[in-house]
């Protein structure tokens, strides 16, 4: 599906969003009124170096704090509006995260780590297997659903941690420095995940601070001291899986 016609849902809204932190010495402000909006489908880097606000838009992001001033629309819900059970519900059904340190649980098998949030969900076992083999499956490890994590590699561990965000059906994918704990090949692997999921229709936020990792998403969100300093389409997108097909090639030749 081109583009032009997946981008026409608002998923994700912010307006005029702040965030200050109270300390001994005085306010804090992490973010000075960020407005955005994410469209359905849509592939996103949010970028900025250490201390930009990026970490603390993701959390409003993600549902796991609430901004002292502004809104947050999330398909249709105004998260000011939500209890904190509200809020938590909300989050489990439309936001699947990926976190760069993968937090897998070590002595459980790739499936079990998947249907994780479908028992928090309260879905049944025979559904939850069926689920959890279905999005391994999507992210091509449909040959390990019984391996322990110490039995992955990286960049298959954090395939499972994306496989664990998409059981839910979100409606985002939130994935915080997906490749900050790989090897440059595992990394590229894994964003060849995130861009053929992106070509399914699924909508995936990256948050990084790394330009490389950012291109390879259409569009290019760039905080800085807490500001929207850019908002615009990649020119030159990276396609992991072109660069997937140059390593095999430079390994053969090596």
């Amino acid at each position: 599906m081109p583009a032009s016609a997946r981008h026409v849902t608002s998923v994700l809204e912010t307006t005029e969003v702040t965030k200050s932190y109270f300390l001994e010495h005085g306010e804090v402000r992490a973010l000075c009124g960020v407005s955005m909006t994410l469209s359905a489908g849509e592939m996103v880097s949010i970028m900025g170096p250490s201390g930009s606000g990026k970490s603390t838009l993701m959390h409003i992001i993600g549902l796991l704090d609430r901004p002292t001033t502004g809104s947050v629309v999330l398909d249709g819900h105004d998260i000011s509006r939500l209890s904190p059970n509200e809020l938590a519900a909300l989050r489990n059904k439309h936001i699947g995260f990926v976190f760069q340190a993968f937090n897998l649980l070590p002595r459980t098998t790739a499936l079990a780590n998947v249907e994780l949030p479908l028992v928090y969900g309260g879905v049944a076992g025979v559904e939850r297997a069926r689920r959890a083999t279905e999005a391994l499956e999507q992210v091509g490890l449909g040959d390990r659903l019984d391996h322990f994590s110490s039995q992955l590699s990286g960049g298959q561990q954090q395939r499972v941690a994306i496989a664990r965000a998409l059981v839910n059906r979100p409606s985002i994918v939130l994935a915080d420095e997906p490749t900050g704990n790989l090897d440059s090949r595992s990394g590229v692997e894994v964003m060849a995940t995130l861009q053929e999921l992106h070509r399914q229709g699924i909508t995936i936020v990256i948050v990084t601070h790394d330009d490389r990792v950012a291109k390879h998403a259409e569009r290019i969100v760039s905080i800085f001291d807490g500001r929207v300093r850019s908002d615009e389409p990649v020119i030159g997108r990276v396609d992991a899986a072109e660069e997937m097909a140059k390593m095999a090639v430079a390994g053969g030749a090596s």
